[in-house]
């Protein structure tokens, strides 16, 4: 099987060069499974990150929630111990570029959000397989804050994105969810 860093390299390359017309198509179809979802319509604070270029747009969900009275909460990577905190952002002004040149919160202006408080999450990654099983940016920091996370969790994949398996270590927590081009539909966690 090819190793994750490999699959990482290969998708990102991939996403980069993909046509900005056919990419925002693929976008309008995840934001109108997500927010015809009943996840997203009983959810009232939405975890999320600010997405990068070549990462899915996350902007036209928030600006949604905000405009439907939700919370939004994004994470503030702590560099040292690999951990996510996250926190309530009601505009872009609550923003600053942070840890691997990410948008974060600003902890000076925003109120940190316990886990728990947290309705639903959407978790980003590059590639996906059949069980929820992703491969990020590499740092494991979702993988630690999963751990814990009691409530659902959900990530955009678009089908190029999703292979039948990847390679997964014991720590590795699946997404429970995944919305792609033709819907939303919760995955087979499996347990080996």
């Amino acid at each position: 099987m090819v190793n994750k860093a490999d699959l990482r390299e290969k998708m990102i390359t991939q996403l980069k060069q993909l046509d900005p017309e056919v990419k925002n198509a693929v976008e309008l179809r995840f934001f109108a499974h997500l927010i015809s979802s009943s996840l997203w319509k009983n959810a009232t604070v939405i975890g999320t990150t600010i997405s990068q270029k070549m990462e899915w747009d996350t902007k036209r969900l928030i600006r949604q929630a905000w405009k439907e009275g939700k919370t939004i909460v994004i994470p503030k990577c702590n560099n040292k111990k690999k951990l996510l905190t996250f926190y309530k952002i009601t505009s872009e002004k609550d923003l600053s570029i942070g840890y691997a040149n990410i948008k974060e919160p600003r902890v000076d202006v925003t109120e940190k959000v316990d886990k728990e408080s947290i309705d639903l999450l959407l978790v980003p990654g590059i590639v996906f397989d059949a069980y929820g099983f992703r491969i990020g940016f590499g740092g494991g920091y979702y993988d630690r804050f999963l751990r814990t996370f009691q409530q659902p969790t959900i990530s955009l994949v678009s089908k190029m994105q999703l292979m039948d398996q990847i390679p997964t270590e014991e720590y590795d927590i699946p997404v429970q969810f995944i919305i792609t081009e033709d819907g939303c539909k919760e995955v087979d966690n499996r347990t080996s």
